[in-house]
């Protein structure tokens, strides 16, 4: 049974999504604060989190970042904020999705089910990583794509390498620039674009149910992992 760790504060919402959760097959913790679910993070192991951003001690933002530090664990941001910069804010931060009160909470158990799907596809083994058919060994730094090793310039290999070790988050050209490139790069940031144009074409049969490099119109691009269809 998959585990979901629901971080709220607010009594009524957590009881009502753990009635649902737990309805549709799932184990349930609720946690009221923010330092008590960085505390219990590691000890409970969940396969999910729903995060409130606006909790009464440490916010969901710093529980996020703790999380995003050890683990690719999915976490759905739940918020009032319905600002489109705090959505943007969430996302390029590493959450997985991002839910606005009041909402369905059918919605929540469908958003929760999505996730888990696409986390499902990823495997890890100690260095090793498979995204369905494609694999890629980060401390060798080599990918393979149904068993063959894609050959690919030493940047773009590392651009891979970066977003992959990220899955399902987005990075504006900036941040790709910063974290490949470095920050002393004084080049357009048009290199990113063409980098992830020739890391398309080598992956070209890595199936679409499987993934992709997927652009994220007006924020960047995105290593998309998806559940098996």
């Amino acid at each position: 049974m998959k585990k979901i760790m629901v971080v709220e504060d607010e009594l009524s919402i957590s009881r009502v999504l753990k009635a649902y959760l737990k309805k549709a097959g799932y184990e349930v913790e609720l946690i009221s604060s923010g330092e008590e679910a960085i505390e219990k993070f590691s000890e409970y192991k969940p396969s999910l989190v729903i995060l409130d951003i606006m909790l009464p001690d440490v916010d969901g933002w710093t529980v996020l970042h703790f999380i995003r530090e050890r683990s690719s664990c999915p976490v759905i941001m739940l918020t009032a904020l319905g600002q489109i910069s705090q959505k943007l804010t969430g996302l390029n931060q590493g959450a997985d999705d991002y839910i606005t009160k009041p909402f369905d909470p059918l919605e929540v158990v469908a958003r929760v089910d999505a996730v888990l799907r696409r986390s499902t596809l990823i495997i890890d083994q100690e260095n090793i990583r498979y995204y369905g058919t494609l694999k890629i060994d980060f401390k060798a730094h080599r990918v393979y794509l149904h068993g063959l090793e894609m050959e690919l310039p030493p940047r773009d290999l590392s651009l891979l390498l970066f977003l992959a070790r990220h899955p399902n988050q987005t990075f504006t050209r900036e941040q790709l620039i910063e974290q490949v490139w470095g920050m002393d790069y004084e080049g357009s940031d048009r290199a990113v674009d063409l980098a992830i144009k020739r890391i398309r074409k080598v992956l070209d049969l890595w199936p679409s149910s499987e993934g992709e490099i997927k652009t994220i119109r007006g924020m960047g691009y995105q290593f998309s992992v998806y559940g098996k269809k």
